[in-house]
């Protein structure tokens, strides 16, 4: 004879909740977040966009009773190459205004204001007086066009060829400067920022007088 006992079963347990799946996804998202340049780049986007990322500080006058700028000893002699070897000094490039961008292919905040540099450069491709560089800090040219490539980018890249001086770049990445028509140190930033920014462009176009 069959209990009242013997006919109760314990009801299985689903593990397919909704609490469960969303855990799941957040969890999956977090270690994506983790191992992702990408992911991270994405991520440090969005907090630029709200203002959750320090801007740069951008010199308040280029006039020269108010400049700032300062020449960094053996800048001139700073050289890069591009991806067929040709070599270019910033010797050569004074009386243009230099935009110089060190960055690498897994670093997350380069990634997350490239958008920004490129929307730079588009502004000012046309302007021969206007030149952007784009050092790959691994030396690996191949890897850092193809990301340009892949993420629908066309800025230049080039390798370091000779020593940087440690005003121009220390190591940090992303790190940026920009040099006035003198050759001089006009700004320096360290970490990501919005390039695309009104402010940074009246400050371009004013070192352009």
């Amino acid at each position: 004879m069959t209990s009242i006992k013997d006919q109760h079963h314990t009801p299985k347990k689903n593990w397919f909740t909704f609490s469960n799946i969303g855990m799941a996804i957040a969890i999956l998202f977090v270690l994506t977040i983790i191992f992702s340049p990408e992911a991270k780049g994405w991520v440090i986007q969005n907090l630029m966009k709200i203002g959750l990322v320090q801007e740069p500080a951008i010199p308040k006058s280029s006039e020269p009773e108010t400049d700032t700028a300062v020449a960094v000893p053996g800048g001139e002699q700073v050289t890069f190459a591009d991806g067929k070897g040709k070599s270019i000094s910033l010797a050569e490039l004074k009386g243009k205004v230099v935009f110089v961008n060190f960055w690498a292919t897994w670093c997350p905040p380069c990634i997350a204001e490239m958008p920004s540099i490129q929307a730079l450069y588009t502004k000012y491709k046309e302007n021969d007086q206007v030149v952007f560089i784009m050092v790959d800090v691994d030396g690996k040219y191949q890897q850092a066009n193809d990301f340009m490539k892949k993420n629908g980018y066309t800025l230049p890249v080039y390798l370091p060829e000779s020593e940087v001086p440690k005003e121009y770049f220390a190591g940090s990445m992303p790190t940026t400067v920009i040099l006035d028509k003198a050759g001089k140190l006009a700004f320096h930033h360290l970490g990501a920022a919005d390039y695309s920014d009104p402010e940074i462009i009246g400050f371009i176009d004013k070192l352009l007088k």
